[in-house]
């Protein structure tokens, strides 16, 4: 059995201060080594459930957070450009979980709630509904029928997890203080919360339905400032300018992550 699992950095275990997403910083280092840690007790989960092929994804920013040395001997890092999309498309990929997750923007006592650009992004609309990152990797996976069975982050991304998908398995590592500050819980029992979600996750694969959006699919952006605006529709003809600060597009397929974004 084959599972793949997608990363971000913010909703890790042990992460806690905005501060650690800047790159040059002591805590930065930290935070990546808590994403091999958080990584690893995802793919024991997964290993419990009788996964034999644990495929991961390095999903924060551009990658390169991730030390491979430093990941689960069973876990397989991919590095090429789109090998997860075809991982989801090859039919072999019995589930999908998701590790750090963080909240769509606009979200109450989320820890840096965001969805793409924390800068430019201000609303991101799936068929009139507000969502976030979240909702763009079920989006992927569902098209290929691969089910959603897991997601560890703060107790807000949880929250958005099983409102958009059901009763998926969750694992709040933290609680939001705010946006920029967060509570997390010991790292002994995050790495077992998680742990455990993702084993029981892949173990009920098969009573959690695929998310599938209705097509087609209307995806509206808001951008925080017209110029904004401007600058994205100079750079892509092809959307359709709504007001001053919005664009939208209309999807009649999903097969690729880009199809889900605004770039």
């Amino acid at each position: 059995m084959t599972v793949l699992i997608m990363t971000d950095l913010e909703g890790i275990s042990g992460v806690d201060r905005i501060e650690q997403m800047n790159t040059d910083t002591e805590g930065y280092a930290y935070a990546c080594r808590r994403l091999a840690a958080d990584i690893n007790a995802c793919t024991a989960g997964c290993l419990d459930a009788g996964a034999k092929t644990v495929y991961v994804v390095d999903g924060h920013g551009g990658g390169h957070n991730l030390d491979a040395a430093l990941l689960h001997p069973s876990a397989t890092l991919l590095t090429e450009r789109g090998a997860w999309e075809d991982v989801l498309a090859s039919g072999e990929c019995a589930a999908y979980l998701e590790v750090g997750c963080h909240a769509m923007p606009g979200t109450m006592n989320a820890f840096l709630d965001h969805c793409q650009s924390s800068a430019r992004w201000y609303n991101y609309l799936v068929n009139g509904r507000r969502a976030g990152e979240i909702a763009q990797g079920a989006m992927i996976a569902g098209a290929y029928d691969v089910p959603f069975v897991m997601v560890s982050g703060d107790d807000a991304a949880c929250l958005e997890a099983r409102a958009f998908l059901g009763c998926i398995e969750t694992a709040s590592v933290k609680v939001g203080l705010g946006r920029n500050r967060a509570r997390c819980i010991p790292l002994d029992e995050a790495a077992s919360r998680i742990r455990t979600a993702a084993c029981n996750g892949v173990l009920r694969r098969s009573e959690i339905r695929p998310f599938k959006p209705t097509l087609p699919m209307e995806l509206r952006l808001e951008l925080y400032r017209s110029d904004m605006c401007d600058e994205l529709c100079a750079a892509i003809p092809t959307l359709e300018r709504v007001d001053a600060r919005s664009v939208r597009k209309v999807v009649p397929e999903i097969r690729r992550y880009r199809d889900v974004l605004f770039s």
